[in-house]
């Protein structure tokens, strides 16, 4: 008898434990999940909000291959 009265409070233990566990990361998830979220806007209003730098006319550089800013004479 005093091994039903064992397994019992260990099933219990065990349930316990189990409901406080998923209700930790159902928290950690949801602040996992909001920081996620900001992080989004963030990111989405700086690339709205850049506007992109006015090189002027651009030549071709021959010996590095790629589109230079003309230089004023």
């Amino acid at each position: 008898m005093p091994q039903l009265i064992a397994l019992a409070l260990a099933g219990a233990g065990l349930y316990a434990s189990y409901k406080w566990l998923t209700r930790g990361m159902a928290k950690s998830g949801g602040a996992a999940e909001q920081t996620g979220e900001a992080q989004a806007r963030s990111a989405a209003d700086a690339t709205s909000t850049a506007t992109p730098k006015d090189l002027g006319a651009l030549d071709w550089d021959e010996a590095a291959g790629v589109y230079r800013p003309r230089k004023l004479n």
